[in-house]
């Protein structure tokens, strides 16, 4: 029999040295810091991003301060491995940010404040493009006041008339609604480049960052916008900064927009896939948006369509959400259908009809929205038509054809493009680049019918000429 005290004595010595080893080791492991590697700062109009890249999850806590404002954010078991970065050009909210080491291994970040601020703070997963990030949002206290939906002239004659005294024998006022009447409304358009900031969107082989060539085609279709008689554009992100998705939508109805077009440059793992594609918010996404909006007091309280279902039962709010739901999801599939249509006029598609799809940016009850991806900048080609300015602007009018075809047949009642005179609309200023073959091709009419009634010879134009457009 063989004797095995010896042996198997000694097993259980390394054994027991080799937990207690492990047991000393842990704590260390556990307090290894996180290092704070870079601190990047993205400021917006209304609002400004501030951003940490981690090696890891961290602990952190966010107070304010006051006289002066103030914002602390101390980040626990940390290193800052950067340098802190100035704010660029009038920040809405910050002065300056400092640093500070709180003894250990706890990092204090000082924001020097122009205001009071709300502040979000939150930790984001890595994903393809960012490791751990600590992101903090930054907003103004008083941006709800200031940011409100602006006073139209109807509003503004019933705030008079809502507080004016009204002298003993005086005749009755006019009505708020005739007074509106004589005041014909502008079209608005809220253009939204996608993407920005720290969210690049798809970046193709050659480095073009989706984020920059929608935005230039987004500034080319506002300068037309801008030129059509009776619209207005407005602009939901014209600068390089981020705007989460339900703030472009909540910007879009406080601006009390009557087309929402947001512009996007699609990407797909096969590179030989290429085409534009529109799409418009589907049935599903749209029933989940109204059970948001009943459920929320804040967005029952808000205006669906001219109408506040504040205090309206369930099953009312339910029905006027519906309603107003279904006239908005209808003129959107019109738009988009015209907006397609001018597309496929200026190069491929990838679908021959308009898509539906459940894009938080599509979901705003009272405002007909499209989604349009331009092209794919993952295809070389397309990559190439998205970063040249010639091709920026042919899809830029190619937008403008299709928000004015179906401005033509859905017109809002008492808005300006509605009343102006047919001589007064139709009339078309060359831009650089533009053809005579492209003008007839933009407002759908005859070549030779637009060289007769301009008196051209040829089909030579110059930049700044002024066309008369014959009626369609």
């Amino acid at each position: 029999m063989v004797d095995l005290g010896p042996s198997l004595d000694r097993s259980v010595r390394r054994l027991a040295a080799l937990l207690l080893l492990l047991s000393l080791s842990l704590p260390l492991l556990a307090a290894t810091p996180v290092e704070v590697k870079t601190v990047r700062i993205w400021s917006a109009p209304e609002e400004t991003r501030l951003v940490l890249d981690t090696s890891g999850d961290l602990s952190h806590k966010i107070f304010a301060l006051s006289n002066p404002d103030r914002l602390v954010i101390d980040v626990e078991n940390a290193r800052l491995q950067s340098s802190i970065p100035r704010p660029e050009g009038q920040d809405v909210v910050l002065v300056g940010l400092r640093s500070a080491s709180m003894g250990g291994d706890r990092v204090r970040l000082v924001l020097d404040l122009k205001q009071a601020v709300r502040a979000k703070s939150f930790m984001m997963k890595p994903n393809d493009r960012y490791g751990h990030r600590l992101v903090v949002e930054l907003e103004p206290r008083g941006q709800e006041s200031q940011a409100g939906t602006p006073v139209t002239p109807r509003r503004a004659e019933e705030s008079r008339d809502a507080t004016a005294k009204k002298p003993e024998g005086s005749a009755k006022p006019k009505s708020p609604v005739t007074a509106a009447a004589r005041v014909p409304k502008e079209l608005v358009v809220a253009i939204d480049a996608g993407h920005g900031g720290e969210d690049p969107g798809a970046i193709g082989s050659d480095d073009t960052k989706e984020k920059d060539v929608v935005l230039a085609v987004a500034r080319e279709l506002a300068a037309l916008v801008r030129k059509e008689p009776g619209m207005r554009p407005v602009m939901i992100r014209d600068g390089d900064y981020f705007i989460s998705l339900g703030k472009r939508v909540e910007k879009a109805r406080r601006q009390q927009a009557d087309l929402f077009v947001s512009i996007h440059a699609d990407a797909y793992q096969d590179d030989s896939v290429r085409g534009s594609s529109v799409f418009t918010l589907s049935h599903r996404g749209a029933s989940s948006e109204a059970a948001r909006w009943l459920a929320d007091r804040e967005n029952r309280s808000d205006l669906v369509g001219g109408v506040d279902l504040d205090d309206k039962d369930n099953v009312l709010a339910s029905v006027l959400l519906d309603l107003s739901q279904s006239a908005t999801m209808e003129a959107s599939l019109r738009a988009a259908d015209k907006v397609l249509s001018r597309l496929k006029k200026v190069g491929d598609v990838h679908k021959s009809s308009v898509q539906q799809a459940g894009f938080v940016v599509l979901k705003a009850p009272d405002v007909p929205s499209m989604l349009v991806e331009l092209a794919f900048i993952s295809n070389d080609e397309e990559e190439e038509r998205l970063r040249s300015a010639q091709n920026q602007q042919q899809f830029a009018r190619a937008l403008m054809s299709g928000i004015r075809d179906h401005f033509k047949t859905y017109r809002t009642p008492g808005n300006r493009a509605a009343r102006t005179s047919e001589r007064e609309a139709r009339k078309h200023v060359i831009s650089r680049g533009e053809t005579l073959s492209g003008i007839a091709d933009q407002y759908a009419v005859g070549l030779s019918e637009l060289r007769r009634i301009n008196n051209l010879a040829d089909d030579q134009v110059r930049t700044g000429q002024t066309l008369a457009i014959p009626d369609s």
